[in-house]
């Protein structure tokens, strides 16, 4: 189906022409004063200049040619020469009908391709912090439209795995279990099936073997030792490493499940380590990279760049790789194995820099065609009331599954105080709302902008939140069961004529959706999904206060309204799933 904007722009475009006039004058728009109209044109101001007349004059004779049109109610030519125009019910009525039979609801497909999202980030043996909370659930949610969008989506996690944290962990656990029999390279044994430690054992390993390096030099050389045997192959470091992924994959997937977040790809550094002898050799063979000081360096600057752009650093001068290297070799190998039209990846917005040298280098090497779109999306903080970096009361950095736990049971004691409800129930609906609060809290914020976790906001059930939405849902879902306990029937149900202006007002924001996921999907904004259901749950809502439903007598009627709320509930519900999260039965 076309977007009603442009079926609209079709209708005032050929009065245009019919008038004598350029038919791309007649691009329509929604007016910006909807006290005054519902649409508005101001080509004939662009005109007036070109046709050496007033712009009066020209929508005038454009009115005039559309004075008999079904697609809209009223056109009226005001001063200077703006066209205001009012849509057709009949019209409007049934393009949305025409959309509920639709199984995208009338978006248009785009060419479907490969397209691989990179976000997560976390790193093995470290707990989730707050700091994963944005690229999980923004990555999640671009992954989820762009799916919608009929896309081939590949979610990569891209853990950190390979490097100086993991000989620190296993230097503290040799220093606390000497014995273990991954440190005797003289073992020829099977090593023990169990990890000699848990995940709470690993939360707590890391930070002290860091703080320890940082204060003894025997220590972090030792640490260095052990991440040279890891990488050289040492067949026992090797096994401990696979038991440092095993718990803290397990447990990582524990929380983003809590979240609603599901990668396809669960890849790291160490995944394509085996690549980069290669890389860099024929990085330098090709002359693309050159020894400056003796690290392996290309050169990304541009003459048209107003700014300083580094070299990108492919190897240090001790030839050890950096997160460069592993990006670019991690490039490579996804252009091999699934050969994406576009690589998507999403960190923070300190981060610019960095892809912008990792993208520049990726092309100068030939890593990618001119064909592949690489794009960084970089995210803002998500800050306290005092609009620093979130941090717990005591001034740490807040576990991950803490932040769902505290959000879900502020939710829950909101539940039990205002309503008696079942303690299971309440708690597996908390879980829910809970959920909704903080992801569309976040998400409904525009990616790159830093915003204020606000617990006593983002619960409320009024205004733009999670739980509004959510009970907007429920409340339709309330009348249909209703409607169905009164022997009323879903089946054959169609949308009809609206008779009132709050009905009226549904159907256009309904009738939105397509040009709404067109620019979520062009811009890979989460956000525009937020405010379209925002609004299209105040319109759901008015409508309901405005009109008895359940209590029309005309049944008919009454069915019409039926089909109308209940396709308000499918269109609410698909775009939800798109962020991650999804509606109770009852609230």
């Amino acid at each position: 189906m076309k977007k009603l904007l442009e079926l609209l722009t079709e209708e005032v475009g050929s009065a245009f022409e019919k008038a004598g006039y350029k038919k791309e004058a007649g691009r329509v728009s929604v007016s910006n004063r909807p006290d005054l109209c519902e649409y508005q044109c101001n080509g004939a101001m662009a005109l007036a200049k070109e046709c050496k007349c007033a712009p009066k004059m020209i929508a005038d004779a454009v009115v005039e040619v559309l004075k008999d049109s079904t697609v809209f109610e009223s056109v009226e030519a005001v001063m200077p020469g703006f066209i205001n125009m009012n849509i057709s019910s009949d019209f409007l009525a049934k393009y949305v009908a025409e959309m509920a039979e639709d199984a995208k609801y009338g978006v248009e497909l785009p060419k479907s391709k490969t397209i691989i999202v990179d976000y997560g980030g976390p790193n093995i043996a470290k707990a989730l912090h707050v700091g994963h909370l944005r690229p999980a659930i923004i990555g999640e949610s671009i992954k989820r439209i762009l799916k919608y969008m009929g896309h081939n989506v590949i979610g990569d996690v891209h853990m950190g795995d390979w490097g100086k944290p993991m000989g620190l962990v296993m230097t503290e656990i040799q220093c606390r279990q000497p014995d273990l029999p991954y440190f005797d390279e003289s073992y020829t044994g099977e090593y023990p099936k169990e990890p000699p430690f848990t995940v709470k054992d690993l939360e707590e390993i890391y930070p002290t073997a860091s703080a320890k390096s940082k204060e003894d030099p025997d220590y972090n050389a030792r640490a260095l030792e052990a991440t040279l045997k890891l990488q050289s192959g040492v067949r026992g470091y090797r096994a401990l490493w696979e038991h440092i992924i095993d718990v803290s994959v397990n447990d990582m997937k524990r929380i983003y499940e809590k979240l609603h977040v599901d990668f396809d790809l669960w890849n790291g550094e160490s995944t394509v380590q085996y690549l980069i002898p290669d890389m860099v050799r024929e990085m330098k063979e090709s002359g693309v990279a050159y020894e400056s000081d003796g690290a392996i360096v290309i050169d990304v600057k541009k003459d048209t760049d107003t700014k300083e752009i580094p070299p990108c650093i492919v190897l240090k001068s001790d030839g050890a790789s950096l997160y460069n290297t592993t990006d670019l070799a991690t490039i490579k190998e996804r252009v091999a194995k699934y050969d994406p039209a576009q690589m998507i990846y999403i960190t923070d917005k300190r981060q610019d820099l960095y892809f912008e040298q990792v993208f520049r280098a990726a092309v100068k090497a030939g890593l990618v065609s001119d064909k592949v779109t690489l794009s960084h999306i970089g995210f803002g903080t998500m800050n306290g009331k005092d609009g620093k970096p979130f941090k717990t009361r005591d001034g740490g950095v807040m576990r991950l599954e803490d932040l769902i736990g505290d959000i879900q049971n502020e939710m829950y004691n909101k539940i039990k105080e205002n309503k008696d409800i079942d303690d299971a129930e309440a708690r597996q609906t908390a879980d829910i709302v809970g959920l909704s609060a903080l992801l569309y809290g976040d998400l409904s914020n525009q990616a790159v902008k830093d915003y204020i976790f606000d617990m006593e906001r983002f619960i409320s059930f009024e205004g733009n939140t999670g739980p509004y939405i959510l009970y907007t849902i429920v409340r339709i879902k309330s009348i249909i069961v209703k409607y169905q306990a009164q022997g009323g029937n879903l089946s054959g149900l169609k949308i009809g004529v609206p008779v009132n202006n709050s009905e009226k007002d549904l159907m256009k924001a309904l009738s939105s959706f397509s040009q709404v996921m067109e620019g979520a999907e062009a811009e890979l904004a989460p956000h525009r999904i937020c405010a379209f259901i925002y609004d299209l749950a105040n319109a759901l809502n008015s409508f309901y206060h405005e009109t008895k439903i359940l209590s029309e007598e005309d049944e008919v009627k009454k069915g019409e309204y039926i089909a109308l709320i209940n396709f308000t509930k499918d269109m609410l519900e698909t775009c939800i799933d798109m962020l991650g999260f999804s509606a109770p039965d009852r609230m």
